[in-house]
């Protein structure tokens, strides 16, 4: 009888908690304009507005009904598994006062202290951004058929690095974007995905190819009521010159034809990064064989952390077959830790869980993903019926299952480095043969300036992926950097036999060519990376000095024609040498050789006017008066 009597006094006290009368104004409009609003308003992804007593009560019998199971508002995480910033779970309370007022007869009450419904501005909502990037042609989304994803290449036109303090997305027609994310390409490499230049290209999860070691270290996101991220001082990141975003979205069809033009708004600040955070991926991908009707299958990984550090954020991500996903540390004390704990994965509402305040996580920490699968006929959200086997892959029929964490390490500096190597040797552990992790060692290990021992992890990445022009290019860059010349100079013309505009490649190749004296092939070769990258400085340093070099070779004969070659080299280099005056006192000789004894005055005049001490033009100027006054003399 006690726990009987309990259970009565509980009820009573939760029943007392509601009011005798239940009012929109009073008690319901709070809480729709601060938890509905943001996405039930026109011009956003909701079917209809929730911005009036009149749009609600339209729709009280379902706003119950989703409330009360919590399918909205969408809010993954479980309470007590990670404390996060932007929650949108109701509480057990206002759910009830929900289901009160539908039951009442959902009442509007008196509007005389009633909130007022808020705001929302159509502009930018961080004001106008410093720069809007765009893609070069709208997606043209079908009324019909299922889910698209896709890929919008936007250049990024700055002429010098620029500090990103935030992003804004603007969708454009925001009814059929569901989620969007945004990627850093600062080599360009997905443009290679493309079948036409400047129209995008379709895929669900994208990766790029970098050429240098520069981690992620920010999640670059939009989803629908999101506001836009400022990150803190030092921790903006970088734009560079020649770089793409990559706007990878995910559509869904309305019922009519739809444009789609969405558009990037970057905001800048002259206080350059000064913290390094880095994002971390737990995944075992290749453990992805889902059999036909598994109601339980588990992907699992662990990560030991080998610094200290804090976890910023968390974005968990898996398909339509994904169930019970957890993420957790096990602290060196041997206490757990939640990260994250979602218990009815709905891949429609993914997204970014940025936390309260950072979560402090020792050195030898352990970074656990847990990932529940089921893929039988009672999951409503497998894609096949009846199911089939599910592998890993990149398309919605298939799965994945990733731990994103954007740690920054408690110690001052850049210690991504640090990080880095140990995550790839992890993974090499589970994939000894895998693309990214002997790239990425190898990229770790060129930096560092061992070049012998980045060599076989980049060709063991060119071997995992034969098509990547990347790999193949810095395979080429570490042989040349350990003076293996030929065999350099084979993987860059590799690279250029699969993508012939790609510069670095061309680079290395002119290199090689500079390397063993074909200075004529160099001098061509740099000239083609030069019409690819016009403001490369290196690429112009480079062939204003093998122009130098092929010119000297050419001045060794007496032959006329060859010396009018030297000539036309030596002018050519000085587009990009203009104040070198032994570059003029060369010229100058050469021409003087020619008998073009006003061009070659002009030139030595010009060395002079540059180094009224350099020896070599006054020495040719006085033999060039010299040899002038004995030829009027004769």
């Amino acid at each position: 009888m006690r726990r009987c009597f309990l259970f009565l006094a509980c009820a009573t006290a939760s029943a007392a908690a509601v009011p005798a009368k239940v009012t929109f104004y009073h008690d319901i409009a709070p809480i729709v304009y601060a938890n509905c609003a943001p996405c039930h308003r026109p011009g956003e992804s909701a079917p209809f507005s929730l911005l009036s007593y009149d749009d609600v009560k339209r729709h009280a019998l379902q706003i119950a009904e989703v409330t009360k199971t919590r399918f909205m508002p969408p809010w993954l995480p479980e309470p007590g598994h990670g404390d996060f910033a932007e929650e949108r779970r109701l509480t057990n309370e206002q759910i009830t006062l929900i289901q009160a007022w539908v039951k009442q007869g959902a009442p509007a009450g008196s509007s005389a202290h009633a909130p007022a419904p808020p705001a929302f501005s159509s502009e930018w909502q961080l004001g106008p951004p410093d720069l809007i990037v765009r893609a070069a042609e709208p997606y043209q989304l079908a009324a019909g058929g299922g889910e698209v994803f896709w890929n919008f290449i936007m250049p990024v036109p700055v002429t010098s690095v620029k500090w990103v303090r935030a992003i804004e997305v603007r969708p454009g027609a925001a009814r059929v974007f569901h989620h969007a994310n945004v990627i850093v390409d600062r080599s360009r490499s997905a443009r290679r995905q493309e079948t036409k230049p400047g129209f995008g290209f379709p895929g669900m999860d994208l990766s790029v190819e970098e050429e240098t070691f520069d981690p992620d270290g920010h999640f670059l996101s939009w989803k629908p009521g999101s506001v836009p991220v400022i990150e803190p001082d030092g921790m903006a990141w970088r734009a560079d010159p020649g770089m793409d975003l990559i706007l990878n979205v995910h559509l869904r069809p309305s019922g009519k034809p739809e444009t789609i033009a969405p558009e990037i708004g970057l905001y800048f600040t002259d206080k350059p990064q000064t913290k390094f955070p880095m994002l971390v991926q737990l995944e075992h991908d290749l453990d992805i064989d889902i059999p036909a009707g598994d109601k339980d299958f588990l992907v699992s990984d662990d990560f030991r952390v080998p610094m200290d550090l804090h976890v910023l954020t968390i974005y968990p991500h898996a398909h339509y077959a994904g169930k019970l996903l957890e993420g957790y540390a096990t602290l060196p004390v041997g206490t757990r830790q939640w990260l994250i704990r979602i218990p009815n994965w709905d891949l429609s509402w993914q997204g970014v869980f940025r936390l309260k305040t950072p979560l402090f996580l020792p050195r030898g920490t352990v970074v656990s993903m847990r990932y529940h699968y089921d893929n039988s006929a009672g999951n409503p959200r497998n894609p096949s019926h009846p199911p089939q086997r599910i592998l890993f892959g990149n398309n919605a029929t298939n799965e994945m299952g990733h731990l994103w964490l954007q740690v920054l390490p408690v110690e001052e500096g850049d210690q991504r480095a640090v990080l880095q190597e140990s995550l790839m040797q992890q993974r090499l552990e589970k994939y000894p043969a895998d693309f990214s992790a002997n790239y990425n060692m190898g990229d770790l290990l060129l930096t560092k300036g061992d070049a012998a021992g980045a060599i076989p992890y980049f060709q063991r990445a060119a071997i995992a992926s034969p098509s990547s022009v990347v790999a193949a290019t810095e395979w080429g860059i570490a042989l040349l950097s350990a003076s293996r010349f030929t065999e350099a100079e084979e993987e860059f013309k590799r690279a250029l036999a699969a993508d012939a505009h790609y510069p670095n490649a061309r680079f290395g190749l002119a290199s090689v060519e500079a390397s063993s004296g074909r200075f004529e092939a160099a001098a061509n070769d740099f000239k083609q990376v030069l019409q690819e990258r016009p403001d490369d400085t290196k690429a112009s340093q480079h062939y204003g000095e093998v122009l130098i070099l092929w010119g000297d070779e050419l001045a060794n004969s007496d032959d006329p024609l060859s010396l009018e070659r030297a000539i036309a080299c030596y002018r050519e280099a000085l587009a990009y040498r203009p104040a070198d005056a032994d570059l003029h006192t060369t010229l100058g000789v050469v021409l003087a050789r020619l008998h073009k004894f006003n061009e070659a005055q002009i030139q030595f005049q010009v060395a002079l006017s540059i180094d009224p001490a350099f020896r070599p033009a006054k020495e040719a100027l006085e033999k060039l008066a010299n040899v002038t006054r004995k030829l009027i003399e004769k």
